[in-house]
């Protein structure tokens, strides 16, 4: 194997992950670690920025998502895979960015503003140093493994922009390149809509869980909205407008899609039938990720070892990037 380079990339526990998030970023993740050195992040802290009132379900959301990540198959031989408030190195890097991060640079970011609006709505009151400082944790995420590639949505390139421009100034500041200044990877995800077509997402109730269940799935599937236009099953649909034909992309074989395709313009197909040869794919598509899942389940040490394991890896490359952080901030070692 040929390795291209590093990656760091993480995840929020947030409990709520679901075929949507799978296809956004994780079933990525299973592709990249054949070809890069990867690590992998449960990134606990992050997440106290905007639930910091509400920890006790912490410990259970970060198990259920190593869960995720190992039954979707995420290897700990290839990968670092572990829990970002294990290794202390992340707090203090924070800490040493934030002294010499301009204040503008944190307040102009775009999805800050637009997060601290939507859960302002919500009567969620954000307006916290940890919130600002956001992108600072999140460089010291990346820095911190020197990094030099990030796999990210559109939406998370004024994130990865501040990354860089932090990296800079730290460098320039400090006379060496103690951090790689990292490049994007921008997903290629494949985007699910929800069961009633709008984006999925636990908020609209409109998502089929990622550890659902073959009964979950086919009941899911049974009420997914299709096409409005066809009202009666002699009516002639149009695939393009129906979030079943999206799923059939997704989960179906090539020619089974080309077949559904046709069969529904001309009405060859009604609704029903289609939903069903849906489901019958998509248990079979994610069936080895539930098999997984099943054995994981009855080990739960093993999935703790697993991220201890990961930890303790991770902690060694933490350290050494601290050091000369330290050596070329004139700070004890």
């Amino acid at each position: 194997m040929t390795v291209k380079g590093r990656i760091f990339s993480g995840m929020q526990p947030s409990g709520n992950f679901h075929l949507g998030n799978y296809l956004g970023a994780l079933e990525n993740w299973v592709k990249l670690q054949d070809q890069y050195e990867c690590f992998f992040c449960i990134v606990d802290w992050h997440a106290l920025t905007s639930t910091f009132e509400n920890t006790e379900a912490m410990p259970k959301r970060t198990y259920e998502m190593a869960l995720n990540w190992l039954s979707a198959g995420l290897d700990p031989e290839k990968n670092t895979i572990f829990i970002q408030s294990q290794v202390k190195e992340h707090a203090e890097l924070h800490l040493l960015l934030s002294m010499m991060t301009p204040l503008s640079w944190l307040e102009r970011v775009p999805t800050s503003k637009d997060k601290l609006a939507q859960l302002g709505s919500q009567g969620t009151d954000i307006n916290t140093h940890g919130f600002l400082g956001y992108p600072e944790l999140m460089t010291a995420d990346i820095a911190l493994y020197k990094a030099d590639t990030v796999p990210v949505g559109i939406d998370q390139l004024p994130h990865l922009e501040l990354t860089r421009e932090i990296v800079r100034r730290f460098n320039n500041l400090y006379g060496r390149e103690v951090f790689v200044e990292p490049k994007e990877m921008l997903s290629q995800a494949s985007l699910l809509p929800g069961l009633d077509g709008r984006k999925m997402s636990k908020s609209y109730g409109n998502e089929i869980p990622f550890a659902a269940s073959e009964k979950e799935i086919r009941e899911k599937v049974r009420q997914m909205v299709t096409d409005p236009q066809r009202v009666r099953r002699a009516d002639v649909g149009n695939p393009d407008v129906c979030p079943v034909f999206t799923f059939h992309k997704v989960f179906s074989p090539a020619v089974v899609v080309t077949e559904i395709d046709q069969e529904c313009r001309k009405a060859g197909i009604g609704c029903v039938d289609c939903k069903k040869c849906l489901a019958d794919h998509m248990v079979n598509a994610l069936a080895p990720i539930h098999e997984r899942r099943i054995v994981l389940e009855q080990q739960p040490e093993r999935v703790h070892e697993i991220l201890a394991a990961g930890a303790e890896k991770a902690r060694k490359v933490a350290d050494e990037t601290m050091r000369s952080v330290r050596e070329v901030m004139h700070l004890p070692n």
